[in-house]
């Protein structure tokens, strides 16, 4: 779970007589990785591409264009089939020129159809007028301008004009037209320059003769013919996507296969007569990949694990020793490789792939890794730790039942109606989340802001007093608002140290010193502060509820402070971890490392108390969820002062001075619009749904958010680095096609 499935690379080597052979059951396997041949050995180079690559290439590139004008998805594939080369040939050009024909067609029908809507879209302003195109242009001495504006304005600028002589004014549905004699010494432009200063929008004058509701009429005639014949192209494209769908599916597998093999050798080192492959394998497989090629090909080529990648090589990856093979080491550039002729040096110095090995439960968390990026190989795989934490964060934050089921609702939703991987992880990340907001929500007894768990549960099915911990937003629970603080920061406190020892148990193979002065220094740092400010040495400086949280108000867990002996000892474990940090930055920084780790220290603090943010945000959503349920329901108090309780109206509101939950009720907080008639209650029914909907949305936004950052900042930033290259082994996972 905390490290990537062990891999190994391998190396072929054979005669180039078989190479196709080997190429071919490789394939099949779907299992190497295949390492780029970086052309350092001498007397090799890398191999050409098999005869028929280029053209397979283009098929393909022929197949996605016919798939994309078609809108071709999986979903129209139908059976898998067999797609032999013959048929390719021959069907495939048929294909072609009868889409390649309808598509033209549509395309000029498109032109067409746009060119008569915009010649509509010119004319149509005209129509209004009423006015014969004719007569609008083809004047030596009037001036004509049509366009939209305001007739008024237009008038009062022709009339003030010295430019214009006389003029004469059309308007009909915000077109307005204007015929304008010039003065005898004006321009040819007199008119436009005149409507320059006014609110005028020139239109072009139709090319065209008579009137012009006749030319609308005729526009919109040809344009419902073109839409005929558009859609006539358009069914015969869709009927020809149905006869060729699943071919063309099958045709673009077959051919991304041919293109894969053909193009293999371009990773290999080849001279005249040999060849030599190198790849990653997940270990286990190793033995599978030596008999599959030795029963496809024979003596013929030599399969060699060349090295077995450690996880505790930093930032070279290592080597373990193969069990099957001698004992042979060497050292190149940071890193060992056993072979089993005594050591023979690899193609490429890459890094190993990296497949994430986690039970199916936490494989939907990994997308929350994946976004910061893949884990190196040599890293710690933190996909176990969101697992454990991030529900539980976002859990602990929202606390109810009704919220908690509407995710699960949701996650189950994602889940099962999505083929895409990244929205079924986000559905079983919701799905997880929504569980302990569940689980939460019976622990806090609420469900929608409401304490009906807790009324029928707790105190009526197990006859309890309530629940086993409460939110702390009421008066009277004050203590539980402070414990959460309390317990976000111890929460932080565990979730940053595992993260520390991450980063130490990765560094420590590679340099001790530096996983002790990096990594260590801050472990002792954080658990020696943080141990004297929960001891009661200089108590009076330090809050109170420090010492109260843990010995009765409200855990009774007789936890009232470490002695102030424990306190002086945990400010030596501090003090030794700071001095080590600060030897660290000198050790990178020299002098002023003095400085940027004295300044640098101070996150003991800041880091630790990022995290009651939790609480913060538990407390946030709980007066949000109470708010909406207070303007419909209605709230009255009883008891006073720090006693204070809040009670929702959920049958009636009683009055002050009543009795009510073995209480005198002093005050009304609000009435509740439930009880304020018939439009009160409609009103208020308005605002319960939209009011927790947006409690629901901001559970995500804030909760969920606030949550994802402490992971990504205060838990990554202690050990993970990411980076890691994806296994994607040379083959294909047939969807279409079946094997020939």
């Amino acid at each position: 779970m905390l490290r990537p499935e062990r891999m190994s690379k391998v190396s072929v080597t054979g005669s180039r007589a078989v190479m196709d052979d080997v190429i071919e059951t490789v394939h099949e396997l779907n299992l190497v990785h295949l390492s780029n041949y970086d052309g350092s050995w001498q007397g090799f180079e890398p191999g050409d591409p098999v005869e028929g690559a280029e053209e397979a290439s283009e098929k393909l590139v022929t197949v996605r264009s016919l798939e994309s004008i078609l809108d071709l998805d999986e979903e129209d594939a139908g059976p898998s089939r067999i797609v032999t080369d013959e048929a390719l040939e021959e069907e495939l050009e048929s294909v072609r020129e009868e889409v390649n024909e309808l598509d033209d067609r549509q395309s000029e029908l498109e032109d067409d159809l746009r060119d008569v809507e915009e010649r509509l879209d010119a004319v149509e302003p005209f129509a209004d007028l009423g006015i014969d195109l004719d007569l609008l242009s083809g004047y030596e001495t009037l001036q004509v301008a049509v366009g939209e504006g305001d007739l008024e304005e237009i008038e009062a600028a022709l009339e003030s004009a010295d430019e214009i002589r006389a003029f004469e004014t059309f308007a009909a549905d915000g077109t307005v037209a204007v015929f304008a004699y010039p003065a005898d010494d004006a321009g040819e432009d007199a008119l436009d320059e005149v409507l320059v200063g006014v609110d005028f929008a020139s239109l072009e004058i139709p090319d065209a003769e008579g009137s012009p509701e006749d030319y609308v009429d005729e526009l919109r005639h040809e344009r419902q013919k073109l839409e005929s014949k558009l859609d006539s192209v358009e069914n015969e494209l869709h009927e020809v996507k149905l006869d060729t769908a699943g071919f063309l599916l099958a045709a673009e597998e077959k051919l991304t296969i041919d293109v894969q093999k053909a193009e293999a050798p371009l990773n290999f080192a080849t001279t005249e007569n040999a060849f030599v492959a190198e790849g990653w394998i997940p270990t286990e497989r190793y033995t599978e990949l030596a008999t599959a090629l030795g029963d496809a090909v024979g003596d013929h080529v030599e399969v060699d694990e060349l090295e077995r990648a450690s996880y505790d090589a930093r930032p070279a990856h290592g080597h373990e020793e193969p069990a099957s093979q001698d004992e042979s080491e060497q050292e190149s550039a940071g890193r060992e490789e056993i072979a089993a002729d005594g050591g023979t040096a690899t193609m490429d110095d890459d890094q190993p792939p990296v497949i994430q090995d986690n039970p199916g439960p936490f494989k939907p968390f990994e997308l929350l890794v994946e976004t910061i990026n893949r884990p190196k190989y040599f890293e710690f795989d933190p996909t176990v730790i969101l697992f454990l934490t991030f529900p539980a964060f976002f859990g602990f934050m929202i606390g109810d039942v009704g919220y908690g089921l509407l995710y699960m609702g949701i996650g189950y939703w994602l889940y099962s109606s999505f083929d895409n991987e990244a929205f079924k992880s986000l559905g079983g990340i919701a799905l997880w989340a929504g569980g302990f907001t569940t689980l939460f929500g019976v622990l806090y007894g609420e469900i929608f802001g409401l304490h009906l768990i807790a009324t029928y549960l707790w105190e009526g099915a197990l006859g309890l007093h309530g629940p086993p911990i409460k939110k702390g937003l009421q008066p009277v629970n004050t203590s539980y608002a402070l414990s959460w603080m309390t317990i976000s920061v111890l929460a932080g406190l565990l979730h940053m140290t595992v993260g520390y020892i991450f980063g130490f148990a990765e560094e420590v193979g590679h340099d001790p010193v530096d996983a002790v002065l990096e990594s260590g220094s801050w472990i002792l740092l954080f658990a020696g502060i943080w141990t004297w400010i929960f001891s009661t040495q200089a108590s009076a400086t330090k809050p109170d509820f420090l010492y109260t949280v843990f010995s009765g108000e409200p855990f009774a867990f007789g936890f009232s402070g470490f002695s102030p002996a424990v306190g002086t000892l945990g400010l030596a474990v501090g003090g030794v971890g700071f001095l080590l940090y600060l030897a660290g930055e000198v050790k990178h920084f020299g002098g002023p490392g003095v400085v940027i780790g004295a300044l640098e220290s101070l996150s003991v603090l800041s880091d630790a108390l990022s995290y009651t943010r939790i609480a913060a945000v538990l407390l946030a959503k709980a007066g949000m969820a109470f708010a909406v349920n207070l303007l419909f329901f209605g709230v009255y108090v009883t008891g006073e002062g720090s006693h204070a309780a809040w009670h929702f109206g959920l049958t009636h509101m009683p009055h002050v001075g009543e009795v009510s939950h073995g209480h005198e009720v002093t005050s009304i907080m609000f009435p509740g619009l439930i009880h304020s008639g018939i439009g009160g209650l409609l009103v208020g029914l308005l605002v319960l749904v939209l009011g927790h909907l947006l409690v629901l949305a901001l559970g995500i936004t804030s909760a969920g958010l606030q949550a994802v950052r402490l992971e990504y900042v205060e838990f990554f930033g202690k050990f993970y680095e990411g980076g890691g290259e994806e296994y994607q082994p040379f083959g294909y996972d047939r969807t279409f096609t079946t094997r020939d």
